[in-house]
């Protein structure tokens, strides 16, 4: 067994689990958008990232990916790990502002603003759909093509493919194709309407190195007088 350290807390997992495996067993949340269980790991959204190692050398991974460590030290909500999904979050949002899945996260994290140019993209290239047709459903009709600002997905040649079953498993899993009403302006882009009013932290969130990781939040737990 490895043995490493979430959040402040030893724990131990078998060689070869990864972060977030080892997180969610230990009842640790980490927000995934690309990863599904069932599915092999891809790491393209960058959403589960977490800080690893010591400070001041420390680096962010995505937790997804990375096997655990003997020793390892892994910190899931500090500030670093927050900043950085937000900003993931904010792209994501500019690339597919319509996808109910990427607000409700969005809005999870306290983004309340879209900073960056909307472009209204039918696709994140998160690569889910791709998995689950050749992993799943052992077709393979679709996958990826092109490379850099040119990828996409699609069917060999943009014909239809003769393996495809039309089982409808890539717009299911798709986040994407899970669309809520939006709206134009930068500042009514995340709807939230669906988003819990969150409760006041114990901390009030002031910690750097370790930002409230709790969920439910302890704090909703305290009984009232």
């Amino acid at each position: 067994m490895i043995k490493l350290t979430i959040n402040g807390i030893p724990v131990e997992a078998e060689s070869g689990t990864t972060l977030l495996e080892a997180a969610e067993f230990y009842g640790i949340p980490i927000p995934t958008l690309c990863h599904h269980e069932g599915l092999s790991p891809y790491g393209a959204c960058r959403l589960c990232l977490v800080e690893i190692g010591v400070s001041p050398r420390t680096k962010l991974v995505s937790s997804c990916t990375y096997p655990v460590e003997q020793g390892l030290q892994v910190r899931t909500a500090s500030a670093r790990v927050l900043r950085a999904r937000r900003m993931v979050l904010e792209l994501l949002l500019a690339s597919c502002p319509q996808s109910k899945v990427i607000q409700d996260l969005a809005s999870a994290h306290g983004i309340r603003q879209q900073r960056f140019k909307q472009e209204h993209e039918d696709c994140i290239l998160c690569g889910l759909c791709v998995r689950i047709c050749a992993e799943q459903m052992m077709a393979g009709a679709i996958g990826f093509r092109y490379r850099g600002q040119s990828r996409s997905i699609g069917t060999p040649f943009d014909s239809q493919s003769e393996v495809c079953r039309l089982c409808g498993a890539c717009m299911y899993i798709c986040p994407a194709c899970q669309l809520r009403c939006t709206f134009s302006e930068p500042d009514k882009a995340i709807c939230g309407g669906c988003a819990n009013i969150p409760a006041p932290c114990l901390s009030g969130g002031q910690h750097d190195d370790m930002m409230c990781f709790m969920n439910p939040c302890v704090a909703c737990e305290i009984p009232k007088p």
